[in-house]
């Protein structure tokens, strides 16, 4: 065999920097299983249709599952002069096979091959990731069922705005999560599509079914474009533009986790398990997971970044710019894949500090909306009652008080017709509970969105895809 599969038109040997510099062994030997399944596949499409004999596909296999065996054993040694997982183990295949480990690669490019792996690969691990925001979203449900009488204060500009529930913010974060999956989910479709047998750019003249081979991978899809075949990337441009929203997700609840812990809030506390100290400050307990999950956002935007600007302005159809698809696409994986898990199970590990929760809810003039409704009620227009509403605003904060806290003869210098049952409608339960819209903070509406996204995942758990 060659030394290069491609050497027959060169008279000058490769510069090792050269070889270096283009070997991307390092980051795509983690391909290798889908790279032997996918010239599995192949070598029983060929014998299949005739192409090569049933004694040869079988040689063939053989030799395919000891090299896996000898990958996954750390006994086969890497080489840049070979490239790339395809290279080494097409060479490997011949010291094994002899001659016969020249017909594999009949009716196909590496170009195709690439493809197949990266789509094999990224599908497993988008199904995987599915299948662990669906415990993420679990917990949110379970935290939240414990907490569907928990009042905080609901924000709007980092400025106490009304009291909602604390389960109501948190299932917020379970539709996020939700969105989430489904996104993955339906990326999935584009990712599922079997390309093997479209070779270079153009088909080939063998007599190949790639129906077979994609029934045998267990593809649903054949794609049916052969040049768009082995310049797409969509797919994985899909992928990391979903990935990054769902880091975004983290990252915004990872900022109020780090925000609630901290003295000045008070609403919540980490599990030590899930903190870290300071090297020099004895009483530090600092949220280093929510801090670094926050800042590994970064990593997977600037991998999307990175993809839309290799793939920007390329001509069809594949060109070796693309070889750089691999590492942001397995760091966006794995950082996505690290951060579902531990938030997971630190989210079950946190002490939620009620009191201080409903205390602050109480303070700020959260009820103000609810005094100005109070006021609708009486026949007084909104735009009218809202002044009204300022008006005591102002002349509390003037007194150091909140509004329930003023007496009905004061209440009256804003509007005459408030009546004593004012107060009672100023209590924070009353003001949380009388949000009963659809979608709302209201104690009834927040435990049957609770009770219908349970029964949503639970569903959702019966079409979990796996590969």
């Amino acid at each position: 065999m060659s030394e290069k599969l491609w050497d027959g038109r060169f008279s000058e040997k490769t510069s090792s920097r050269v070889e270096k510099f283009t070997s991307s062994i390092q980051i795509d030997k983690r391909l290798y299983a889908y790279d032997i399944a996918g010239s599995v596949a192949h070598s029983q499409m060929l014998a299949k249709c005739g192409v090569i004999t049933a004694d040869e596909a079988a040689e063939l296999v053989r030799g395919l599952e000891l090299i896996k065996g000898e990958i996954e054993s750390g006994a086969l040694a890497y080489d840049d002069s070979l490239e790339d997982i395809h290279m080494h183990i097409e060479a490997r295949l011949f010291q094994e096979v002899g001659k016969v480990a020249q017909k594999l690669h009949t009716a196909r490019s590496r170009n195709d091959q690439v493809a197949l792996d990266v789509r094999m690969y990224l599908r497993k691990e988008t199904a995987d990731l599915i299948r662990s925001l669906a415990r993420l979203r679990e917990q949110f449900i379970l935290l939240a069922r414990e907490h569907v009488d928990t009042i905080m204060p609901g924000y709007t500009h980092m400025q106490r705005a009304q009291p909602v529930l604390f389960s109501h913010h948190l299932m917020a974060y379970y539709e996020m999560f939700t969105r989430d999956a489904r996104r993955l989910a339906d990326c999935l479709t584009r990712i599922n599509v079997m390309p093997l047998g479209t070779a270079a750019l153009a088909g080939t003249t063998y007599p190949i079914d790639r129906h077979y081979v994609a029934e045998l991978l267990n593809f649903p899809l054949v794609s049916s474009n052969s040049m768009d075949t082995v310049a797409d990337r969509d797919f994985i441009l899909e992928f990391l533009a979903d990935a990054g929203i769902c880091m975004l997700h983290f990252s915004r609840l990872s900022e109020e986790l780090i925000l609630w812990s901290t003295s000045e809030f008070g609403f919540i506390e980490l599990s030590d398990a899930f903190s870290t100290g300071s090297s020099i400050m004895p009483q530090k307990k600092n949220p280093d997971i929510p801090e670094l999950v926050r800042g590994k956002t970064g990593r997977v935007i600037g991998g999307l970044v990175s993809m839309l600007t290799t793939v920007k302005s390329l001509p069809m159809t594949y060109n070796r710019d693309l070889q750089e698809d691999k590492e942001p696409l397995f760091d966006a994986v794995d950082t996505l894949a690290a951060c579902v898990d531990i938030v997971t199970r630190m989210l079950p590990e946190i002490t939620v500090q009620k009191d201080r929760m409903r205390s602050a809810a109480n303070t700020g003039f959260l009820n103000a909306t609810d005094l100005a409704d109070y006021l609708v009620s009486l026949g007084v227009p909104f735009r009218e009652a809202h002044s009204h509403v300022g008006q005591a605003v102002a002349y509390a904060i003037e007194n150091g008080r909140e509004l329930h806290d003023l007496t009905l003869e004061e209440l009256h210098k804003f509007s005459p017709g408030i009546k004593a049952d004012v107060f009672e409608l100023l209590q924070p339960e009353n003001v949380v509970n009388r949000r009963t819209s659809y979608g709302g903070t209201a104690g009834t509406s927040v435990a049957a969105a609770i009770e219908a996204a349970a029964a949503e995942l639970q569903s959702d758990k019966q079409t979990l895809p796996s590969f």
